[in-house]
């Protein structure tokens, strides 16, 4: 007996369809039938990859990633195309090292990588919202904003970053 879908589950299935359309888009597919064939869209790539590393030579790039999420984003990008991500000893946990052609990233890698990240990051914030609304508290809007007074340096007692 077929179990029945939750939304969560549709919404999930979304966000994978529209991920695999954006690579299918950076992979320039030769025919109609290729473009919605993520494995082929894929293997295109590597291949793009592989003939613009005959051509030129492959640099070593620094990307510094804002948070965890893009990192892990970023990280499985590069491996999905073989590339392999490093750091060197001493550089933040969030940058990202890797040798590349500079043809790739500006033509695929980066642009693939701000558009998968952009597509996800919204869809975490929708569910980040709801799950807020739905276990915390459900009042949403921007916090109120206040004008400085006139002659207070704005004095806080305390300030907690997050790491």
């Amino acid at each position: 007996m077929a179990q029945p879908t939750s939304h969560a589950d549709d919404e999930e299935q979304r966000l994978i369809d529209k991920l695999r359309k954006i690579e299918a888009l950076f992979a320039r597919p030769a025919t109609a039938g290729e473009k919605s064939a993520a494995a082929s869209a894929r293997e295109r790539i590597r291949e793009r990859l592989r003939a613009l590393e005959r051509t030129e030579r492959p640099i070593e790039y620094r990307f510094g990633m804002s948070d965890g999420w893009s990192k892990a984003l970023f990280i499985a990008l590069l491996r999905r195309y073989d590339l392999k991500p490093y750091r060197y000893r001493g550089q933040r946990r969030t940058t990202v090292m890797v040798r590349v052609t500079e043809t790739f990233v500006n033509e695929v890698l980066w642009p693939e990588f701000q558009q998968l990240n952009a597509t996800l990051r919204t869809h975490l914030e929708a569910v980040t919202q709801r799950i807020v609304a739905q276990a915390i508290h459900g009042a949403e809007g921007e916090i109120e904003e206040r004008p400085q007074e006139k002659g207070q340096p704005g004095e806080v007692g305390g300030q907690l970053d997050l790491p």
